[in-house]
């Protein structure tokens, strides 16, 4: 189903619509800062694995996790006081951030290296969604496995069929997030995205 929202003030029967479909163990896609995301409830296994099916994606490939802010990440991902205050400087915007993972993260979401992404998008209707939801939503790109990302939420519907509810908010981006893994405690820049990553280069100016 197709529902359009208001992407810069979501309203929230539309955002509670959504959030009954993820505690029923739906499948839903929505807008983010970057590209439209596909995304589960992250407690819920069969959702996960259902999310791997619809997207065409093999398990060992990761999926990222979507938080509303800083709060809730050290539930999730392990912290020191240096990627604290990368997180802090740098979210929320289109930057996933590799850290090492805590025992709260199921297993099957875990890659080989017990590592997690953490998302905290710039973008009202995904942030009303994990407010409103009380936990992280597990997301992948709205993209097949090598392909680009679908910027139509129409288009979205209709390629990956096992979709429950499409929150639409018009037409999406199409430059994935930048990807920076801090989980050996140095920075490493793993895909360049839509986050300038010129201040990593230059750790001075995270210091401004």
């Amino acid at each position: 189903m197709l529902l359009e929202i208001n992407p810069e003030h979501p309203e929230p029967r539309k955002i509670q619509q959504a959030v009954d479909v993820l505690e029923k163990g739906g499948l839903i896609a929505y807008p983010t800062d970057t590209v439209y995301g596909l995304g589960c409830d992250l407690m819920n296994k069969n959702a996960i694995e259902r999310l791997y099916q619809v997207k065409g994606m093999q398990k060992n490939k990761n999926l990222a996790f979507i938080c509303h802010d800083l709060s809730n990440i050290t539930k999730y991902a392990v912290v020191d006081n240096s990627a604290y205050r990368m997180l802090r400087h740098y979210l929320p915007g289109p930057y996933c951030f590799i850290l090492q993972a805590t025992r709260e993260v199921p297993k099957i979401v875990l890659a080989k290296q017990k590592t997690v992404g953490i998302r905290v998008p710039d973008h009202p209707v995904i942030i009303a969604l994990t407010l409103a939801l009380g936990r992280p939503i597990i997301s992948t790109t709205a993209a097949r496995p090598g392909g680009d990302p679908f910027i139509d939420p129409a288009e979205i519907r209709d390629e990956f069929k096992g979709l429950d509810l499409v929150l639409d908010g018009g037409v999406g981006g199409d430059v994935p997030t930048t990807v920076v893994d801090l989980s050996e405690g140095n920075v490493e820049i793993i895909r360049e995205g839509a986050g300038p990553i010129q201040s990593f280069l230059d750790p001075a100016s995270r210091r401004r």
